[in-house]
C-alpha cells in the first residue's frame, strides 16, 4: 500500500518534508513538545497556589463578598472566586491590591477578553 505524501512541517519558515503525525520535522518536533509542555499544558496548581493561598482567597472572600464587576453595573451577585489583576506568571503577587472578588460569569469574561483587558 502507497504511503501518504510528506507534508511541510508546520514550523513556518521550514523547508523540511514530513510524514510526522506532529506535522513537525525532525528538527522541530522536540522543541515544539517542550513549548507545549511548558505553555500550553497549563501548570501545577499546588505548584503557583500553595496552602498559603487557600488562606489569603478564603480571607479576601470575607472581606469583599460581592462581585466587583456586577457590583459596578448596579447588581449585587455573591462573589465565589478570587481574581489576580496582574497574573502570577506576569509577576503579580496575593497582595490585597492585587486581587478582586468574582463571580463565576465574570471571571469567565475577563479570561475570554484577553490578557489586555483585564
Amino acid at each position: 500500500m502507497p504511503r501518504k505524501p510528506k507534508r511541510p512541517c508546520r514550523m513556518s519558515g521550514c523547508p523540511n518534508l514530513t510524514d510526522r503525525k506532529s506535522g513537525y520535522c525532525d528538527v522541530h518536533e522536540k522543541p515544539m513538545q517542550r513549548h507545549y509542555d511548558r505553555f500550553t499544558r497549563g501548570y501545577d496548581r499546588q505548584e503557583r497556589y500553595g496552602g498559603s493561598w487557600r488562606r489569603i482567597r478564603d480571607r479576601h472572600i470575607a472581606l469583599h463578598p460581592l462581585c466587583k464587576q456586577c457590583k459596578e453595573q448596579g447588581r449585587y451577585v455573591r462573589a465565589t472566586l478570587v481574581h489576580h489583576i496582574k497574573e502570577i506568571a506576569d509577576g503579580g503577587t496575593h497582595d490585597e491590591e492585587n486581587l478582586m472578588s468574582l463571580c463565576v460569569s465574570c471571571h469567565e469574561r475577563m479570561h475570554r477578553r484577553g490578557s489586555g483587558d483585564r
